[in-house]
């Protein structure tokens, strides 16, 4: 991804000192760009329960640099000492936001491939060199995403000769949600890239506004043609016609093919059930959750501070940016983070290995190596 004709990735190290890990701060976007450094374990909780890194496959790959850092400034005195703090950190980072798979999973990881070091003093090559790993595949998987979506897109495109096709999404599954191209834009980037006319309406996703501020600024800085429209629209574009495909993210599928995304995303898969729209999720496999089987019941759903719905900020005619109260200042709010789409109404899944429906056979058979697991 680009910014002002800079790429980007939204995750990196500092290339004059690599024990800090650098990030771009999104609770500053669109209004301004700004570049933040975390050196130390609580400084990257913060980062992940504050939303200034989100999305399922950055906050998975902010964990992984998370415990980089815990190695990093563990004591190497006693082996025992060593993981009481490694794993203290492992456990901090886990408490942070509980719905997003990745996050667990790329500590996991973390600690499984420590597991396989002797030598304390080698730990921190091999925490370095996971979390490395882990976000070329992040980046990787993604690319892949879009290549495969892109051939749903160019079907698309088929079918209506020359015409615009319009694609409806939700919340912010671009690049800045991983650590590049992005899960639900891949397949977007791709078809434009390629040429295809393709426009996007975005969701401006209340409370936090991922949608207005990320997904319509990521867009614009690559080119894409997009409008975004009130989290309420998206029902009468579909009934109009105006809406050819919608694509969403996922922060954990069951293995079922039950999707936990952002708030707000059942209310657009019933739409689009109830219009004959496609409606499809673009995920990598590490947002799968292989032991779930039931999303309704199983899948936490992250209830948030009652200030995000209360309060907004954004810039005034002045420059400054403002925070501004919405809500009378004695009424209650609930600010529940996501909601299940059941896998009924998910015509397929997007992952790095190819378009899957969303149906435990069908998902097995994409990642046999997953049975095991699935099965227990």
């Amino acid at each position: 991804m680009k910014v002002g004709g800079t790429h980007y990735q939204t995750i990196w190290l500092q290339p004059d000192d690599p024990t800090i890990v650098q990030i771009i701060d999104q609770r500053r976007l669109p209004h301004e760009f700004v570049v933040l450094d975390l050196r130390t374990v609580a400084e990257v909780a913060h980062a992940i329960q504050a939303m200034i890194v989100r999305g399922a496959g950055l906050i998975g790959v902010t964990a992984a640099y998370g415990m980089y850092i815990a190695v990093l400034t563990a004591p190497k005195t006693t082996r025992r000492a060593f993981w009481d703090d490694v794993e203290a950190a492992g456990a901090q980072l886990k408490a942070t936001r509980p719905t997003a798979v990745n996050l667990a999973w790329a500590v996991d990881r973390q600690l499984e491939a420590l597991q396989q070091v002797e030598p304390l003093d080698e730990m921190v090559a091999r925490a370095r060199e996971t979390a490395l790993r882990i976000a070329a595949e992040d980046a990787e998987n993604c690319r892949n995403i879009g290549t495969h979506g892109l051939q749903l897109i160019e079907a698309l495109a088929e079918r209506k000769p020359g015409e615009t096709i319009n694609i409806l999404t939700h919340c912010n599954a671009g690049w800045l949600a991983f650590v590049d191209y992005g899960s639900a834009t891949a397949p977007i980037y791709a078809a434009h890239d390629r040429g295809l006319p393709v426009h996007v309406w975005v969701d401006e996703t209340r409370p936090r506004n991922q949608g207005a501020r990320l997904t319509a600024w990521e867009l614009g800085q690559h080119g894409v043609p997009h409008t975004v429209i009130a989290d309420n629209v998206g029902g009468h574009l579909m009934q109009h016609g105006l809406v050819d495909l919608c694509i969403v993210g996922s922060d954990r599928t069951t293995v079922t093919g039950d999707v936990a995304n952002k708030i707000g995303t059942y209310l657009k898969a019933l739409a689009a059930h109830d219009n004959g729209v496609p409606f499809y999720v673009a995920l990598p496999s590490s947002s799968f959750d292989w032991d779930m089987r039931d999303g309704l019941r199983e899948i936490p759903i992250e209830q948030r501070g009652a200030d995000e719905v209360k309060y907004m900020d954004g810039q005034t005619a002045s420059g400054a940016i403002e925070v501004v109260r919405l809500t009378p200042e004695s009424s209650p709010v609930a600010n529940f983070g996501f909601d299940v789409t059941p896998a009924r109404l998910v015509t397929g899944l997007i992952t790095e290995r190819g378009v899957v429906a969303a149906d435990e056979d069908a998902i097995l058979n994409l990642y046999p190596e997953k049975r095991r697991l699935a099965s227990r």
